[in-house]
C-alpha cells in the first residue's frame, strides 16, 4: 500500500484527500482526464468518463500516462478492470480519422476495418458518407464533417479530426498591451486553444475570458464572428476589444435586434441568430456572410440547438468556446465536444482565487418558514405551481430587507426569476429593476450608474445572469431561480467574483423557503458550489446575527 492521496474505486470514482501533502501535484496530474464532481472541505470526488478520457486523448495524453498517474498516486491497488477499461476507452479515439485527400477533398480513414464496418451499419452514418476510396477509406462531403463527428461520438467511436482549417479572410488584429498584459493562465489558455485548432476554454467568471478571446483573435489575425448571449454583452465585448486590441470602431459590427452590421469583426447575439420567421432561421446566413477565420462562442454552455446545427457546417473554421462551466442542463456536453471541439484548458475557480485574480466568496443559504396561510396555499396547489408559490413567498421580502440593511453602503444585486416578484421587491426597496422588457439603453445606463456608485442597489432578472461585467458588485441576494440550475448558480456567483479594490470578500446569499421544493432545488445549486470548492453556511432567517460567526 502506498501513502498516496488518491483512492481509485471500481465504479470509476477517484477520491482525493485534500490535506495530503501530494494532493496539489495529484490534482494537476488527474485534471486532464478526470471530471471533478464534488469538492467540499476534505475529500474531492472525481469521475472517469468516456468524454473526459477522450478529451485527454484529444489534448495529446495517452492511456499509458493516465494509468501511470493512477498507479503513482493511488493509496490502494488500482482495480485491474478499471485500468483495462481506461485503456480500451481511450483506444477508441482516433481509430477513425478525418483527413484531407488530394482527390476526394475529405475522407474518413480507419486503422481498424472492423470498426469502420460496424459504424457503416448504422442508419445514421450511412447517409453521411460517400463512395469507398479503398477498404479503409471513405469519401466524405465537407458539409457532413460536423454531422459525422456528432454521430460517431454517439456510437462510441469519436473521430480524430485532422482535416485542418481554412485561414479565412486575413484581418490584422493585435493586442494593445501598453497598460496591461495577459495573465499567465490567460496566455496558456489561448495557446492551448491555438495549438489544438478548435475547442473550449473553461475559466471562472471574472477571470478574463474576453481577454482570452482577444488573444485568440490576435493569433488568428483573421475576420472573426463572435456569438454572445445578449445585446448588453455584445456592447461590452465591443468596448473591451476597442480598449485591449488594435481594432477600431469601424472594424467592429453589431448584429442584434437593434443593428445589422457585418464587419471584419462581427458580434452577434444568440437571440437574433435563432429568430424564426415562418419557420425559417432568417439570420443564419450571417455564418456565410464572410470568409470567417475564427468563430467565437461566448457562454458556450448556453449554445442554442439551431447554432449547434449551423456549427456542424463550420468545421473548416477555427472555433473557440468560452465558458465558466461545461455543465449543460440539456446534457449536450458531447455535442460541444464534437462540434466546437474538446476542452483545451480548464482552471479551477479556487486556483484563480488563490492567485488573487477573483474575489473570495462567502456563500450563505438563508432558510425562511412560510406563513400558515402560505403553507396551506402551497399544500393545496398543483405540483407545477408549487415552486413559484414557494420562491415568491412574501417572507422573503423581510429577509432581503434585513440582508440589505446588514450590507448598507455596499453594491448589492437582488436576483430573481419571476417578474412580478422582482417588481414587488423593487417597489418595496425603492430600487430600479432590470428585466427582459427593459430597453437596452436603460439597462446600460443603470449598469453604468451601478458601476460608478450612483446607485447601490439593483434588482435584476435572469437577463443579468450572463456576460454582464459588474466588478463593483460585492453582495448578491438570490430569491428565485431556474429550478436549481447549477449552470445558473455559476453565472450568478460569477457576478460577484471580480476582485474588489479593497480586497474584501464577496457575499452570496440564497433565500430559500424551507419544507418546499424551493429547498429541494437549492440542493442542486449547493452541489455546484461544492464542486467549485466553496463552503456554504445555512442559517435561519431569524438568526441572521449568526452571520458574523465563523464559517462552517
Amino acid at each position: 500500500m502506498n501513502d498516496g492521496p488518491l483512492i481509485v474505486q471500481s465504479d470509476k470514482t477517484l477520491l482525493l484527500e485534500i490535506d495530503h501533502h501530494l494532493s496539489s501535484a495529484c490534482r494537476r496530474a488527474i485534471a486532464p482526464f478526470a471530471e471533478l464532481e464534488r469538492s467540499p472541505e476534505h475529500v474531492h470526488t472525481y469521475r472517469l468518463t468516456p468524454l473526459g478520457l477522450w478529451n485527454a486523448r484529444a489534448a495529446g495524453h495517452d492511456a499509458e500516462q493516465v494509468v501511470d498517474t493512477l498507479l503513482e498516486y493511488s493509496r490502494y491497488p488500482v482495480p485491474h478492470a478499471l485500468l483495462l477499461d481506461v485503456a480500451e476507452t481511450m483506444a477508441r479515439y482516433g481509430r477513425l480519422r478525418l483527413e484531407k485527400h488530394p482527390t476526394h477533398e475529405l475522407v474518413l480513414i480507419s486503422t481498424d476495418r472492423a470498426v469502420l464496418e460496424e459504424v457503416l451499419r448504422s442508419k445514421r452514418i450511412a447517409p453521411l458518407v460517400g463512395a469507398r476510396v479503398d477498404d479503409d477509406t471513405l469519401a466524405i462531403h465537407p458539409s457532413e464533417r460536423g454531422n459525422l463527428k456528432q454521430q460517431l461520438l454517439k456510437l462510441g467511436w469519436p473521430a480524430e479530426d485532422l482535416a485542418g482549417y481554412v485561414d479565412g479572410e486575413h484581418h490584422h488584429i493585435a493586442l494593445d498591451e501598453s497598460d496591461w498584459s495577459l495573465r499567465a493562465y490567460q496566455q496558456e489558455a489561448a495557446e492551448s486553444f491555438w495549438h489544438g485548432g478548435s475547442g473550449v476554454i473553461v475559466l471562472p467568471c471574472g477571470a478574463g475570458k474576453t481577454l482570452v478571446g482577444a488573444a485568440a483573435m490576435a493569433m488568428a489575425r483573421a475576420t472573426t464572428l463572435i456569438l454572445v448571449t445578449n445585446t448588453v454583452s455584445a456592447r461590452q465585448w465591443k468596448d473591451e476589444l476597442l480598449r485591449r486590441t488594435s481594432l477600431t470602431e469601424d472594424e467592429i459590427g453589431e448584429y442584434s435586434g437593434a443593428r445589422k452590421q457585418i464587419r471584419p469583426v462581427t458580434i452577434a447575439t444568440y437571440q437574433v441568430m435563432t429568430t424564426r420567421k415562418k419557420g425559417v432561421y432568417a439570420h443564419l446566413e450571417l455564418f456565410d456572410a464572410r470568409d470567417w477565420g475564427l468563430v467565437l462562442y461566448d457562454e458556450v454552455h448556453l449554445l442554442p440547438a439551431p447554432i449547434f446545427r449551423m456549427t456542424a457546417d463550420l468545421q473548416a473554421r477555427r472555433r473557440l468556446g468560452l465558458t465558466a462551466t461545461l455543465v449543460r442542463e440539456d446534457g449536450r456536453e458531447a455535442d460541444v465536444f464534437s462540434l466546437i471541439g474538446p476542452k483545451r484548458y480548464d482552471a479551477p475557480w479556487k486556483d484563480i482565487e488563490s492567485q488573487g485574480y477573483i474575489a473570495p466568496a462567502d456563500c450563505v443559504e438563508v432558510r425562511a418558514t412560510l406563513t400558515d396561510g402560505e403553507r396551506i396555499a402551497y399544500a393545496t396547489a398543483e405540483p407545477e405551481e408549487r415552486y413559484r408559490l414557494a420562491a415568491s413567498s412574501d417572507v422573503k421580502l423581510r429577509v432581503v430587507r434585513d440582508l440589505i440593511q446588514r450590507h448598507a453602503g455596499e453594491q448589492t444585486l437582488v436576483i430573481g426569476q419571476y417578474i412580478d416578484q422582482l417588481d414587488e421587491l423593487a417597489e418595496h426597496l425603492g430600487a430600479p429593476v432590470i428585466k427582459g422588457e427593459t430597453p437596452v439603453k436603460v439597462r446600460q445606463q443603470l449598469f453604468a450608474e451601478f458601476r460608478t456608485g450612483q446607485i447601490e442597489l439593483l434588482v435584476v432578472s435572469k437577463v443579468a445572469n450572463f456576460s454582464v461585467d459588474l466588478p463593483e458588485a460585492s453582495v448578491a441576494i438570490q430569491v428565485s431561480g431556474s429550478f436549481g440550475s447549477r449552470q445558473e448558480e455559476a453565472q450568478r456567483l460569477g457576478r460577484l467574483l471580480r476582485p474588489k479594490a479593497d480586497g474584501k470578500t464577496a457575499h452570496f446569499y440564497t433565500v430559500v423557503a424551507r419544507d418546499t421544493v424551493d429547498a429541494d432545488f437549492a440542493q442542486h445549486r449547493q452541489r455546484f458550489l461544492a464542486e467549485q470548492g466553496y463552503s456554504y453556511r445555512i442559517v435561519d432567517a431569524g438568526d441572521l446575527d449568526q452571520l458574523d460567526g465563523p464559517r462552517s
